[in-house]
């Protein structure tokens, strides 16, 4: 049985964060488990491997960043977290090390992401139990799915995490081998594309953020909490390392100093609003 709720996730601007703990508060209640909590977003939390055993669920989260999980941090969603068990599963279903995958996305759509997550999964020796897909804001924008993930998204998470404990019960009490897991997408896909307002290739992938000196207090959060440690802490108006667009700077200072203003990422940002502000899409659960 179940004893313990590991709940892992990369969560730049925080909304990954409130998905997993919501599947995993309501999975710790139905299995009275101890839980666990493993924020790997921060550079410093990933060199180190996590080992998960067979009385343990890992429920583990990524945000979509064009269509797939975040490349920088793939690898570590393949080396990251190990199965205790080396030979995997027996052919009775003994030694089932289960794993729930969720992504976020932020409206338009989550491609591939979730197929790249289960894969890597997968390929580590889990079984993936259960998989969804979340739709949150999208850090780029301060409309577009302004809220999300909302109260009734919570809710269907809480019921998801219900079913999903109904579905472990059955398997042990049957003893019987998993079945594989069907997710739409495809794991080896190429990234999405980003589109400007003329739905031609709009290219920014050397864009940083910017600081609005009049308003930045030099407190230094944007640097102590950027997840590739790419703002410099001794001057935050410097961008050394490599900046994956996650928005965390932006999205957590204090005094909304920081920005972007590269031409191709507005662009794209406007085009997101444009299109997709009028959709609101349901999670998407797969059991």
């Amino acid at each position: 049985m179940v004893k313990k709720i590991i709940k892992a996730y990369f969560s730049p601007t925080g909304t990954t964060r409130v998905a997993v703990s919501s599947l995993a508060g309501a999975l710790t209640t139905e299995f009275s488990a101890s839980q666990e909590e493993i924020d790997f977003t921060l550079p410093a939390e990933r060199w180190k491997t996590h080992k998960i055993s067979s009385e343990d669920l890992l429920i583990i989260g990524s945000p979509t960043y064009a269509g797939k999980l975040p490349n920088r941090i793939l690898p570590y969603f393949k080396e990251g977290f190990t199965c205790e068990s080396p030979d995997g599963i027996n052919g009775n279903g003994s030694n089932i090390i289960n794993a729930v995958a969720l992504v976020t996305y932020g409206h338009r759509s989550f491609d591939n992401s979730l197929a790249e997550l289960v894969q890597s999964l997968q390929d580590s020796g889990f079984n993936v139990i259960a998989a969804c897909a979340i739709p949150t804001r999208h850090p780029f924008s301060e409309t577009l799915g302004a809220g999300r993930p909302d109260d009734d998204d919570l809710r269907q998470i809480e019921y998801f995490g219900r079913q999903i404990a109904k579905k472990i019960k059955k398997q042990i009490a049957n003893n019987a081998p998993p079945l594989a897991l069907d997710v739409p997408g495809d794991a080896d896909a190429p990234y999405y594309t980003p589109l400007g307002q003329d739905l031609q290739p709009a290219v920014f992938l050397k864009a940083k953020p910017k600081t609005n000196i009049d308003l930045c207090v030099h407190c230094g959060l944007c640097a102590r909490r950027c997840p590739m440690g790419a703002i410099s802490p001794d001057d935050v108006t410097q961008v050394p390392g490599t900046c994956i667009k996650c928005h965390a700077c932006v999205r957590l200072c204090p005094k909304e100093a920081k920005y972007f203003d590269d031409s191709a990422f507005l662009s794209h940002k406007a085009m997101l609003e444009e299109h997709y502000s009028d959709t609101n899409p349901d999670p998407e659960l797969f059991l």
